[in-house]
């Protein structure tokens, strides 16, 4: 009798196997528009609980946050106050993630443009204000300007990782804003206060009416403007989005890459260092220790949460900005101010996962 042979086993290479794979992205610009959304809201919620276990309920705590930033035409002008320079160095840090380059150095940018916006006050004192204000907005650009340019050279010609020297930069340029309050800039008529004597009117940003609220906001408003035409509307713009998209697609192009790195991180520290001048002059009317609450970090989560678009970074910057203007109207609660900065970090924290999870896909293989 025939024997019956038993049927082969297929090869296991032949089945089919799934596998997880995370489409790479150098921003959250692929991820759909709700992920963003869901993101804040989980941030919010993530931060409730902590709120809760504070003994507050975390809605009214909330609604006191955002009564404080728009309840009031006084919380409105100063949300707007806050949000010029995180739009400014928003705006920067957007450029140069547009080409995947990581700027995290807005905020040396921003004191190194504070601190040439003041030069102009201690050794031009008597310069009228049609002459001293543009002098110290060109020195602002130019100062904040050479400072990206001090981490996109190392990145072009040496291939130094930019996360590190923009991070490093930070410091060198908090030192140097130590020095001068407490040293050669310092007023002799300040009581020991580490800061330079008071700006004169010619000196100061003009206000708008009785409030707080100066020209920086017609600067950033110009900025936005110029960003959102030059990225959806020149070629030097569409040259920008293929690098961040696909740099050796832009090479075999003929797109010069380093070229690109120099005058993106040029006008990126530009624009940071322009938000330090309209603060020096518009707001503090003097430089002095701690000018800055965080402007240039907070700046990298402003762009995130906009996904590098220009109306999203005018939206994102305002909610920034209510956020520290709502961490003040907590203290009168019983909480610390600093519930914005923990507000703050865990959006970017919910975002960046957002914005990872959405990358994922499970794909057959075999």
């Amino acid at each position: 009798m025939p024997s019956t042979a038993a049927a082969p086993e297929p090869d296991s290479a032949a089945k089919p196997r799934l596998r997880l794979e995370i489409e790479r992205s150098y921003n959250g610009q692929g991820s759909p528009w709700w992920v963003t959304v869901v993101s804040v809201m989980l941030a919010l919620v993530f931060c409730g609980i902590f709120i809760a276990a504070n003994g507050m309920n975390p809605v009214t705590v909330y609604a006191k946050m955002i009564g404080g930033a728009f309840g009031s035409s006084f919380g409105m002008t100063e949300t707007l106050v806050k949000a010029i320079p995180l739009l400014l160095c928003g705006l920067g840090v957007a450029f140069a993630y547009r080409i995947s380059i990581w700027n995290i150095g807005a905020e040396g940018q921003f004191v190194i443009g504070a601190m040439a916006a003041t030069a102009v006050t201690v050794y031009w004192p008597s310069l009228p204000s049609y002459a001293a204000i543009p002098l110290m907005i060109v020195l602002s650009i130019a100062a904040g300007g050479i400072w990206g340019l001090l981490t996109a050279i190392p990145r072009t010609h040496f291939q130094v990782n930019e996360l590190i020297t923009s991070l490093m930069l930070n410091y060198v340029a908090l030192l140097a804003l130590d020095y001068v309050v407490f040293g050669p800039w310092k007023d002799p008529k300040g009581f020991n206060f580490p800061g330079t004597p008071m700006f004169t009117e010619a000196q100061s940003l003009p206000l708008f009416g009785d409030s707080r609220l100066h020209l920086g906001l017609a600067f950033a408003a110009v900025a936005v403007i110029v960003y959102a035409v030059v990225i959806n509307y020149t070629k030097w713009g569409y040259e920008l989005r293929l690098i961040g998209a696909n740099k050796e697609a832009a090479r075999n192009a003929g797109i010069g890459i380093k070229k690109q790195i120099i005058i993106v991180m040029l006008i990126s520290g530009g624009m940071a260092g322009l938000a330090g001048m309209s603060e020096v002059s518009g707001v503090t009317h003097r430089l002095m220790y701690g000018i800055s609450p965080g402007y240039g970090y907070t700046a990298i989560i402003v762009a995130w949460l906009a996904r590098l678009n220009p109306v999203g970074l005018v939206i994102s910057s305002v909610l920034f900005a209510a956020l520290i203007v709502g961490g003040y109207s907590v203290q009168t609660i019983g909480l610390p101010s600093s519930i914005s900065e923990m507000i703050q970090g865990a959006m970017l924290f919910f975002l960046i996962a957002g914005a990872t999870i959405s990358k994922i896909r499970i794909r057959r293989k075999g």
